[in-house]
């Protein structure tokens, strides 16, 4: 069993900053990229900011320079700081990893966390 476990959203003002937290747990034998993705109402989910396992990342336009993707490999953990917060970031915020598990077919899988939600409003 593996668990993706996402924490940190929550309601913040125009301009201010959350730090969501992903912890990923259970039978797992390595970690490939991980990353972070959005769902606004109603609009599919797409990629906010994604980060490999040798630490390259990757950002939607629309977060460059506001938000940063960071992962403690030893902790199986990645962060996404968010700051300049807008009232169009709020969603949904989803966890992600591709990794492989420590029992059965070593091939890679892919996990979502359960999201958490964060909105921005004044």
């Amino acid at each position: 069993q593996v668990q993706l476990v996402e924490s940190g959203g929550g309601l913040v003002q125009p301009g201010g900053s959350l730090r969501l937290s992903c912890v990923a747990s259970g039978s797992i034998l390595s970690i490939n990229a991980m990353g972070w993705y959005l769902q606004a109402p109603g609009k599919q989910r797409e990629l906010v900011a994604r980060i490999t396992s040798g630490g390259s990342t990757t950002y939607a336009d629309s977060v460059q320079g506001r938000f940063t993707i960071s992962r403690d490999n030893a902790k199986n953990t990645v962060y996404l700081q968010m700051n300049s917060l807008k009232p169009e970031d709020t969603a949904v915020y989803y966890c992600n990893a591709d990794l492989r598990r420590s029992s059965g077919p070593r091939i890679v899988y892919t996990y979502w966390g359960q999201g958490t939600q964060v909105t921005v409003s004044s």
